[in-house]
C-alpha cells in the first residue's frame, strides 16, 4: 500500500560545493541518495517535496557541512494479505521467483494450484497445467503476500497464487 510520509534526514556536502545554490544541492544529493531504497519497514518510491532544510553545521576535522532535511515522500509497504502484481524471475522444482516493483516474493510448489505442475522438460522449465496457463520467466502473476520478511535495506515475501483471482494473468 502506497503512503505518503513526513521524514528527516542529515545530508553531507562537501566544502567545495559550498556557494549560491547549496540548497539546490543538497535537495538534489537527497534524491539521488533517498529515491528508490528500503529503510526496511517500507520502500521510498519518490521524494514530493522538501520543507525544512536547516543551517549547514560545520563537521569539525573533514569541512563537511551537515544539513538536516525533512522531505515529503511516497513510500510502499507490502502488507501480509495484500495483493500485487509481479513478474516472474526464475522458475525451478521447489516454486517461483517474482518481484512486484523491488519485492522479490516467492511462491512455493505448496501455494500454486493443483493442477498447475512443474515441467523440467520445457524450455525455459515452467509451471503449467498444459493448456492455457504457463508461468515462466516473464510472465505476469497476480500474487497473494503471505508472509514477510525484511533484513537490512530489503525485504523478502513469500506468497501464494492458489485462490480466487490470483495465478496467471
Amino acid at each position: 500500500m502506497f503512503f505518503l510520509h513526513n521524514l528527516e534526514r542529515r545530508v553531507l556536502l562537501h566544502p567545495s560545493y559550498f556557494g549560491k545554490n547549496m540548497t539546490e544541492l543538497v535537495t538534489t544529493k537527497l534524491v539521488k541518495d533517498v529515491e528508490g531504497t528500503c529503510t526496511g519497514d517500507y520502500y521510498i518510491i519518490a521524494i514530493m517535496d522538501t520543507f525544512d532544510l536547516s543551517e549547514g553545521r560545520i563537521l569539525p576535522g573533514s569541512g563537511m557541512a551537515e544539513f538536516t532535511v525533512g522531505y515529503r515522500a511516497v513510500v510502499w509497504r507490502p502488507f501480509k494479505g495484500e495483493v500485487v502484481d509481479a513478474i516472474c524471475t526464475s522458475v525451478n522444482q521447489h516454486g517461483f521467483f517474482s518481484n512486484a516493483g523491488p519485492l522479490s516474493i516467492f511462491v512455493s510448489t505448496h501455494s500454486i494450484p493443483p493442477d498447475i505442475q512443474y515441467d523440467a522438460n520445457a524450455t525455459p522449465p515452467q509451471f503449467t497445467n498444459h493448456s492455457d496457463i504457463v508461468i515462466e520467466p516473464g510472465t505476469h502473476v497476480r500474487i497473494k503476500i503471505m508472509g514477510l520478511r525484511t533484513g537490512v535495506g530489503e525485504m523478502f515475501a513469500i506468497g501464494k497464487i492458489d485462490g480466487d483471482y490470483l495465478g496467471y494473468s
